[in-house]
């Protein structure tokens, strides 16, 4: 199996396509927040059911102060 970055890809089609994902991953949790649906995900294995709530989390900044 050939393990390099895809960002060394020879086809720019493929080295655009993680960007690509992310933001469809970013667009998807987005869409659940609004929906207000769990995001359903494979992490390492497993099935995992994403609350609106951590989504939040996750998308928006946090509000911490000035140093």
């Amino acid at each position: 199996m050939n393990t390099r970055d895809i960002s060394e890809a020879k086809d720019p089609g493929m080295r655009g396509s993680m960007a690509a994902l992310e933001r469809a991953a970013l667009q998807a949790r987005k869409t659940a927040i609004e929906t207000g649906t769990r995001l359903i995900i494979v992490k390492d294995g497993q099935l995992l059911k994403i609350s609106p709530e951590e989504l939040r989390q996750q998308i928006e900044p946090k509000n911490t102060p000035a140093s």
